[in-house]
């Protein structure tokens, strides 16, 4: 009588169950990630999305949607003509244009923050009427510390631009600061380049900004 847990039989077996737990290893990896990103402190919200924007942490990539919340540590990113909404705090919004990359490194409510935007272009508002907070928002062209204010950030003309529509921000890069107040902008044309002096910019550059972001 032919044994049936001999090798041509039990193969089959060892290897579907070999499957079985390789699947389920990799599925509780997964949501033991996804855990641990919601275990960090809360940054903030999804106000408005239209087309792709997602959020990376540890590895792991969260689909964005309204109201979907955020947290400090978050690599947020936008797709091909896309557009994102995010309120940080109480009071602060930033938007994100198409194929926009930004990570949410500290952002505490009433006590300030830092951002880190990789790439694309970025739109900052905070209400006049609320507290200043020590805000600095880092990119590979400079650093710009923030000041109660509204202002866009990102590419404009071929080069990294600044634009303060209310309020001022300070922009500092190799070794050179700038201060920007409102209906003036700055330019730094490549990272490690010292930003232009503040001018008045033109109306059609600033609605270009400004449309990125909308």
């Amino acid at each position: 009588m032919p044994n049936k847990f001999d090798s041509k039989h039990l193969d089959p077996m060892l290897t579907r169950r070999s499957f079985l737990c390789i699947a389920a290893t990799t599925v509780a990896g997964s949501v033991a990630a996804v855990a641990g990103a919601q275990s960090a402190e809360r940054a903030g919200a999804v106000e408005d999305v239209r087309g792709e924007a997602f959020a990376e942490t540890a590895a792991v990539r969260r689909g964005l949607e309204r109201a979907a919340p955020l947290f400090v540590g978050d690599q947020v990113g936008t797709g091909f003509q896309s557009r994102l909404a995010m309120r940080l705090g109480r009071a602060t919004v930033v938007r994100l244009g198409e194929q926009a990359r930004l990570t949410l490194d500290r952002f505490l409510v009433n006590a300030g923050g830092e951002i880190t935007l990789q790439s694309g272009p970025m739109l900052f508002d905070r209400p006049a009427s609320g507290a200043p907070l020590p805000i600095q928002i880092r990119s590979p062209f400079g650093l710009i510390a923030v000041r109660g204010t509204r202002f866009f950030a990102g590419p404009s003309n071929a080069r990294f631009g600044v634009f303060v529509e209310r309020g001022s921000v300070v922009v500092s890069a190799a070794g050179r600061q700038v201060v920007v107040r409102a209906g003036e902008g700055s330019d730094i044309p490549y990272p490690g380049a010292a930003p232009t002096p503040a001018v008045r910019w033109g109306e059609p550059r600033i609605r270009a900004a400004l449309e990125s972001v909308r």
